[in-house]
Formats: structure tokens, C-alpha cells, sequence
């Protein structure tokens, strides 16, 4: 019998957070959308019955409007994440002490479950601010709710994205693709297994307390990335290899420049390895059969095809 219960979705206006409202929303939750920007939630009301999805004003730092928002709740979800940071300390402010003030006020008023969207690489002493605030965010979480399910995905892939939607944009724009990191290998992950796993997260009693990695069925390096997106595209593009020191050049230039394209940071995360640790628990773990990119890419990248992929026109 569906639960009327209330479960609060820090960040679910955003690419993961979308599908992860609709889970919760046709499991009969009141769902509390807790976001920076109310009105460009409202997409969201019609996953729901009327006045079951709520967007509110919680961003992560703003501790009042975090304790309205999981004030209660008896689920609470933190998607809130960033890959490069607007202003010095980003970083530090939403992954690691926002992540711990959710935690800390979700225990507080008597929040039963809490998930915590990390990433794959999360490490305290990782030389990337990213990759240190999310492990410091992990700590902070454990220390105020250690019942809280973690999980770390790899590269997340989806109609929405910004990974092969990005490169394919950049295959129809430019003769040549840049490849940084080419031998770097990536696990991408589908982005309704992550919701599927935020939900069993919530629900399954082995789940309390437990840490788990997200991957997909296939690893890929950067290089085998691209090559798949300019088959799918059916663009002949040549694969440029970008010496790093180059990259971090260009890097030093695009970090400051609107969109953020590049950041030397997210250079010092594209050299290692993104994807599931041998022995950690992942999506099998959570009764999730990991979707295949096969099933899911092609038909979102096929309008980046020449003719929009309506035509027989020669290849690009």
C-alpha cells in the first residue's frame, strides 16, 4: 500500500534529481523539491498529483531554510553537487559543509533514511578540491547520520546530459576532437539506475549504513568515448591527443571564462581512473541490473547526426 510519508530531495530539479522525484512521487511520497531556484522546479508538479511535489527555497548553505525543508521529512536525499566552483570555496561549502548540514538537521528532526550522492574517486586527500570536499562530505555525513547510505557513481549518461550530448555538440561543431586523458577508463552509469539505486538506498534495511559504487556494464577510456559518440553521430572527426601540459594551459584560460568548459581541477580528476573498486559493493548489490549504453544513447544522440538524423545525407 503506497506511504504518504514526506521525503525531502535536496537538489532534485537537477539531471539526477528529476527522475529520483518521479520514483519517489509514484511511490505515493509528498515530495519536497529543495532547491535555489523555486520556479525553475515547478517542470517537476506534473510527476505527481496535484500538490504532491513541493519546490521550495533550500539551498545547502542557508542552514533555516535546510531545517524548514527537512522538517518532517522521514527520507531526505542530497543530490547537490558541482563541477566547478563560481566562486573560491565552492567546494567546501556545498560538498563538504553542506553535505554535513543536511545530514546533521536531517538527524535532528528525525529523518529515518538519508542518502548522500557522492562520486567515484571521493577522497579527503585527493589533490583535486572536488574529489577532497566530497570525501570530506562523506565524513561529515557519516559522523551525523551513520545509518546514511553513500553513493559514488561513475560518469552519469542520460537524455539530459552533459557528457555525450556535450561531445557530440563539439563532433558537430569542430573538425577535430581534442582528447585529454585518452587512456583515462570511465564506468558510465544510466541515470535511472542511480535513481533506482537512491530509492533502494532509502528502503532496503541492508542498506543503512553502507557505501556503494555505481558503474554501468562497460569501461571505456576517454578515447573509446569520443570514438562511440562519432559513431552514434556518424561524424568523421580525427582524434587529436592533447599533450597535458597543453591541456593545462588551455585549462588556466577556460576556468575563467563563463561556462567553465575546462578547470585545471577537473584536468587532475580526468587522469585517474573513474570506475568501480573491486570488492565494493555496487548496483548488483542493490538488486539493479546495470542498463547497457546501447539501449539508451544512440536515440538521444541521433538528432546530432547530419539532417538531424532524419535524412540519408552523406556523413559530416
Amino acid at each position: 500500500m503506497a506511504t504518504r510519508s514526506v521525503a525531502t530531495v535536496f537538489g532534485g530539479s537537477g539531471f539526477i534529481g528529476r527522475y529520483v522525484v518521479k520514483r519517489l512521487a509514484a511511490r505515493g511520497h509528498i515530495v519536497r523539491v529543495a532547491v535555489r531556484d523555486p520556479e525553475a522546479a515547478l517542470f517537476l508538479k506534473p510527476m505527481g498529483a496535484v500538490g504532491q511535489i513541493v519546490p521550495l527555497f533550500a539551498p545547502v548553505q542557508h542552514e533555516p531554510a535546510v531545517q524548514r525543508a527537512v522538517e518532517g521529512a522521514d527520507l531526505v536525499v542530497n543530490l547537490v553537487g558541482i563541477l566547478a566552483e563560481r566562486r573560491s570555496g565552492d567546494f567546501q561549502r556545498i560538498h563538504t559543509e553542506g553535505a554535513g548540514r543536511v545530514a546533521r538537521l536531517a538527524a535532528a528532526t528525525g529523518a529515518s533514511r538519508l542518502v548522500q550522492i557522492s562520486a567515484i574517486g571521493a577522497d579527503p586527500a585527493s589533490r583535486s578540491r572536488y574529489a577532497s570536499s566530497k570525501g570530506a562530505g562523506e565524513q561529515a555525513v557519516r559522523a551525523a547520520f551513520p545509518a546514511a547510505t553513500i553513493l559514488r557513481p561513475s560518469l552519469v549518461f542520460g537524455p539530459e546530459d552533459a557528457l555525450f550530448n556535450r561531445f557530440a555538440a563539439m563532433a558537430q561543431l569542430f573538425p577535430v576532437m581534442p582528447v585529454v586523458a585518452g587512456a583515462s577508463r570511465f564506468q558510465p552509469v544510466y541515470v535511472g539506475d542511480v535513481a533506482d539505486a537512491v530509492v533502494a538506498g532509502l528502503s532496503r534495511e541492508d542498506a543503512a549504513g553502507a557505501t556503494y559504487e555505481l558503474g554501468g556494464p562497460l569501461v571505456l577510456s576517454m578515447r573509446e568515448l569520443l570514438t562511440y559518440v562519432l559513431t552514434e553521430t556518424a561524424r568523421h572527426r580525427r582524434l587529436m591527443s592533447v599533450p597535458m601540459w597543453v591541456a593545462g594551459l588551455q585549462a588556466g584560460v577556460l576556468e575563467h571564462l563563463p561556462g567553465k568548459l575546462l578547470t585545471r581541477d577537473q584536468l587532475l580528476m580526468l587522469q585517474q581512473d573513474n570506475v568501480v573498486a573491486a570488492g565494493v559493493p555496487g548496483l548488483g548489490d542493490l538488486g539493479i541490473v546495470p542498463t547497457p549504453m546501447d539501449l539508451v544513447v544512440p536515440a538521444y544522440l541521433r538528432r546530432y547526426r547530419p539532417g538531424g538524423g532524419r535524412s540519408n545525407m552523406a556523413l559530416a
